[in-house]
């Protein structure tokens, strides 16, 4: 696991609709990325998900935006398929990861790739703090993830409260 500091810091300041904008590869979207959407469900975590956000019709970029502006901070999947796309696509996911990088809100999770091959394709995401499912399960990764947004809510509740004392 890397530093998460510097999201945990970006986040804290922040009350959205959705904690968390899972960032996928759409070849993922029915296999690893639904899983991690289901473990981050079952821990409580409100997940903005290109498979259960989108509606038929919607047009995907202005519904993607809406997503990036409604959540506290964003887990990029990192898989061979998201290497793939970051190398030859220059469209959705590399809109998606600018706008994160550009908030400091951004956690990447590694999932059968490693940072070394990141650092190949994007260096700037490579240098974030995040996961490696080789290091520890997905289980485990959202139990952490689940964590750091319960405490940056609890944080943000303790913030309020003093401010409300102080009036």
């Amino acid at each position: 696991m890397r530093d998460l500091e510097p999201v945990r810091a970006a986040a804290v300041v922040r009350t959205q609709e959705h904690d968390v904008f899972l960032c996928h590869a759409w070849p993922d979207r029915q296999d690893d990325a639904k899983d991690a959407y289901d473990l981050l469900v079952g821990e409580g975590v409100s997940v903005w998900f290109s498979e259960v956000s989108l509606r038929p019709g919607t047009d995907m970029r202005v519904a993607i935006e809406r997503g990036l502006v409604s959540s506290r901070m964003g887990i990029v999947l990192v898989t061979p398929a998201m290497l793939d796309k970051l190398r030859t696509d220059r469209s959705v996911a590399n809109a998606e990861l600018s706008a994160l990088l550009r908030r400091n809100l951004l956690v990447p999770v590694m999932h059968g790739v490693t940072f070394e091959e990141l650092d190949q394709v994007s260096p700037t995401l490579a240098s974030r703090g995040g996961f490696n499912t080789a290091e520890e399960s997905m289980g485990d990764i959202v139990v952490k993830v689940a964590e750091l947004v319960g405490t940056l809510a609890d944080e943000e509740a303790d913030g309020l409260s003093m401010k409300s004392a102080d009036t």
